[in-house]
Parts: structure tokens; C-alpha cells; sequence
């Protein structure tokens, strides 16, 4: 990558450990995995091994402090591998152990967080449900306190990690109607009531991805993540971090499919010459490398400023669309360059263009961005 003064050498040589991971131990699987469903759990420990697990969570808990450009890098150089139903479930952490880290009691944080930060127990998010998806706030699933316990009734979906989550950070209904009613709550994966049905997807077919049905699953109280009514807030600030990791990663992949574009245009022979002398195909490619030039400027100032102390809620929801899209047009722009090529399975611009749309839904779908960028900007 071209010098930035963003990144120190420390950010690099952290780029350098992760890029020899992937190249060792996803990038020549990962056609494998996605036909199998599913990628080995041994990968978490690995993954931990080189401190991936741990970014930005507290030492004492086994983390490794890091700031905005170390999470960019590592998102970055994951999704090198094209991969992004294993990136989603391997970092499904990333979302689901934040609200612990944040607000659980030092008990369960000491005893959950190094569990998971080793690679040892998998860790998922669970907000969405079967009635509305980003509609938070109006979220039905019912905790009911029952002296030491929480009783658990209702459904989740689309839930990365969802079949093999060891514990589940599970947003809940505890009070009234709205915002102020939900709550955050830690459900360990063997709770009696609990149910899991598996969702086969359109793309990221490596991420085990599920429906949970809680059937009055009895959860301790000490498991309560913050206090009640104390949800919704915690799970706006994660949105944050989370859309900017989807940023990140949708970027690497529109620069995969850049790459991968330009080496097969290289190579490619079509009436007598490469087919990256036809000034159509180098037009498109021009295109491409802009977008992801602008997607990138974009979101490593943002990152500067999120390490300023700012929080810019309007231009991160306005990032998250911008990386979408542009990983939206390469990879279509990649796979029009690779023909019939590119509609095999097996090619890394194939696996990215079917992983485009989940990309654009989930952690807020591009309506609800516009909505909440809106909003910030007054209108």
C-alpha cells in the first residue's frame, strides 16, 4: 500500500502478520469452506494466536490495544481473501463481546471475555427479529424477571454465528414500548429452550448463519449487560464501530475485485491483444480504482477523526453506503471483465459479487442510512 500518514510502522508490520495469516491460513480454503458451509473452529485459536481476536479489547482480558487504523488493517487484509462469510463469523466477536466488554458485570466480563478473545468459545450478536429488522426500538422478544433469572421468550434472526455461538449478547424487551424498554442481555449458548434452525444465504455461505428460538430459557440476572433499559443506547454505539468495520471491509473487497480485474484484463487474450488494451476495459478499470480511491480517503479521515474524539454519526452511515456501492459496482464491473469466467464458482469475484447485498442490509440497510444521516444533518 502507498505510504499514508495514517499508518505508522507498527500499523505495517500488524498488516504484515495478518496478510501471511490469510495467505496461509483462509485464502487457499476458502473456496472449500463456502461449498462446505462452514470453516473450522480451530481457526478462532490461530486467529488469536496473532492478537487478531483481542483488537481493542482491555489486556487484562487478553486484548491488545488498538486504535482505528489497526481495525482498518486488520478488516483490510481479511478480506483479501475474498471471503467474507468466513471474515463475518471468524470477527462476529467484534459485534457480539463490545456491550460485555463495555457493560457487563466484572464477574462475567473476567470470566466470558478471555474465553472468547483466545478463540476458545465463539461469540454472536442477536438484535433482529422475524418482525422488523432495523426497527430496534420496537423489538418484541420478552426477558421477564423471575427472582435470580431473566425468562426468555421469542425470535432472532439472521444471526452470524448463530449456530455455533457459545454465548449470545441478546437484545431484549424488559420494560414498556420503545426505546427505553430494551435492554442487553448474556445468553450462554446451552440454555435450556434454546433453538437454533440454520439459514442458507445467498452469499457468505462459510458463515453458519441462524433463526434462534428462545423458549422460556431461564438466563442468571447477573448476565443483565449494563441495567435495564441501558440497550438501546449500548447498542447505537456499537452500530457505530460495527458500520465502520463493514466500510473497511466492503472497500478491501471492491480493491480485490480491482486487482483480480486488472490481472485477468493483463492476461486475457481477446482479437488479437490483451484485453486491457481495449479502451473500454481500461476506462472501466479507471472507474473502479476512483471509487475505491475516494472510498478509502473517506474512510481513513473518518477514522482520524473518530481518534480526535468526534463522532461523526451522519458521515459514518453516508461511509457505510459509500463502500457498499463501490463494492457494489467493482464487483459487478469485475465479473462483466471476467465473462464467463467470472460467473464459475471458485474465482474470487464471483464469491464477492453474491456477497454484495448482505453487505448493503446488514448493520443498517443503505434506506435506513440515508434516514439517520438525514437527521443528523437536520433535515
Amino acid at each position: 500500500m502507498t505510504k499514508s500518514p495514517f499508518y505508522t510502522a507498527e500499523h505495517e508490520a500488524f498488516r504484515d502478520v495478518v496478510r501471511r495469516f490469510v495467505d496461509k491460513e483462509i485464502a487457499p480454503f476458502a473456496s472449500a469452506w463456502d461449498e462446505a458451509g462452514e470453516f473450522p473452529r480451530a481457526l478462532y485459536v490461530k486467529a488469536a494466536e496473532i492478537g487478531l481476536l483481542g483488537l481493542g479489547f482491555a489486556e487484562e482480558f487478553g486484548g491488545v490495544a488498538a486504535d482505528q487504523f489497526m481495525k482498518i488493517v486488520s478488516s483490510q487484509e481479511l478480506a483479501r481473501a475474498g471471503a467474507g462469510g468466513v471474515s463475518a463469523s471468524l470477527m462476529s466477536h467484534s459485534i457480539g463481546a463490545p456491550p460485555i466488554a463495555r457493560a457487563a458485570k466484572p464477574e462475567v466480563r473476567a470470566r466470558v471475555l478471555p474465553e472468547i478473545l483466545s478463540g476458545r468459545k465463539i461469540s454472536a450478536l442477536a438484535i433482529t427479529e422475524p418482525s422488523g429488522g432495523s426497527d430496534v426500538a420496537n423489538l418484541r422478544t420478552k426477558a421477564i424477571r423471575d427472582g435470580d433469572h431473566y425468562v426468555v421468550s421469542g425470535e432472532k434472526t439472521f444471526i452470524t454465528s448463530g449456530m455455533r455461538a457459545d454465548y449470545i449478547t441478546v437484545a431484549v424487551r424488559t420494560g414498556g414500548p420503545g426505546p427505553a424498554g430494551v435492554s442487553l442481555l448474556l445468553v450462554p449458548g446451552d440454555t435450556p429452550g434454546l433453538t437454533r434452525t440454520k439459514l442458507d444465504k445467498m452469499g457468505w455461505w462459510a458463515s453458519d448463519t441462524a433463526t434462534l428460538h428462545f423458549d422460556g430459557c431461564r438466563v442468571p440476572a447477573e448476565n443483565l449487560i449494563g441495567e435495564e433499559g441501558q440497550g438501546f443506547k449500548l447498542i447505537m454505539h456499537n452500530f457505530n464501530s460495527e458500520r465502520m468495520g463493514m466500510a473497511a471491509s466492503c472497500t478491501a473487497f471492491a480493491r480485490v475485485c480491482l486487482d483480480d480485474a486488472i490481472a485477468y484484463a493483463k492476461e486475457r487474450q481477446t482479437f488479437g491483444k490483451p484485453l486491457a488494451q481495449h479502451q473500454v476495459i481500461r476506462h472501466k478499470l479507471v472507474d473502479m480504482a476512483q471509487r475505491v480511491a475516494a472510498s478509502q480517503a473517506m474512510l481513513e479521515m473518518l477514522a482520524w477523526r473518530l481518534e480526535q474524539g468526534d463522532n461523526p454519526v451522519a458521515e459514518i452511515c453516508m461511509m457505510k453506503n459509500q463502500a457498499t456501492q463501490t463494492m457494489a459496482h467493482c464487483a459487478s464491473e469485475a465479473v462483466q471483465i471476467f465473462g464467463g469466467a467470472g460467473f464459475m464458482r471458485g474465482v474470487r469475484v464471483e464469491r464477492i459479487y453474491r456477497e454484495v447485498k448482505v453487505n448493503a442490509i446488514g448493520g443498517g440497510t443503505e434506506e435506513i442510512m440515508k434516514d439517520l444521516a438525514s437527521r443528523q444533518m437536520g433535515l
